[in-house]
């Protein structure tokens, strides 16, 4: 069976302490798992050193590409930057916060080339109770607005053909930018596989998914989806 091509990014705010492991880490297990294959690193207006290190890990190797966002601009931005940069018939994307384990992209491989979306959902997920409780009220509402059925519809691990966004753009900029996907991609009637990922607590930097400002912009960016989907 022939390999596949990939891209893997990265979206990054403030993660110096991560983005250099995870970067390592996937560019070994991607040596293994692809044909050909890039990692773009999004830096999203980090003012700490990710920056000044994703470049560093570019100069070293020409497969290691780096975006830079001059200002913070949120974490649909990001992914939309990734998405957009990306090259390869396989786009993956992982947080760059080190709470997944990249080995199980082995998990994906039998499915990528049957299913147009291949998604991760948190086995055991390791964050606070608030997060939980705001993932779960958020998966109701958008399994009542838009009929998405996905079990973890923010899960920061998934596999998309490239060829799905000939079929469609993503317009958010905020935490609404999952759920805008899975809701175009239900139109469009896409398939989806979902596979069951481990979770680990973040060791270094600070999450901001949860500040009170994500969730009302993410509230404000639901609404606008649904008045033009």
């Amino acid at each position: 069976m022939t390999k596949p091509d990939i891209s893997l990014f990265f979206p990054a705010y403030n993660e110096e302490g991560n983005i250099e492991r995870v970067v390592l880490e996937a560019k070994s297990i991607l040596e293994e798992l692809a044909r050909n294959f890039e990692i773009i690193i999004v830096n999203d207006g980090s003012n700490d050193d990710t920056g000044k290190i994703a470049d560093a890990l570019a100069a070293q190797d020409p497969r290691i590409k780096v975006c830079h966002h001059p200002l913070n601009r949120g974490y649909g931005a990001a992914l939309k930057t990734g998405y957009t940069a990306a090259r390869l018939e396989y786009i993956f994307f992982v947080d760059s916060d080190g709470q997944f384990d990249l080995s199980e992209m082995h998990k994906f491989m039998p499915f990528i080339a049957d299913f147009d979306i291949v998604t991760g959902y948190r086995i055991r997920r390791q964050d606070n109770f608030v997060r939980i409780l705001n993932a779960r009220g958020w998966n109701i509402i958008n399994k009542i607005l838009f009929g998405i059925n996905v079990k973890d519809i923010n899960c920061a691990f998934k596999c998309i053909k490239r060829s799905v966004f000939d079929l469609f753009t993503l317009t958010t900029d905020g935490a609404m930018i999952n759920a805008e996907l899975y809701a175009k991609a239900r139109i469009h009637e896409l398939t989806i596989k979902e596979i069951g990922v481990s979770h680990y607590s973040r060791t270094i930097g600070t999450q901001t998914g949860a500040h009170l400002s994500v969730i009302i912009k993410a509230f404000r960016e639901l609404w606008l989806i649904k008045k033009h989907l």
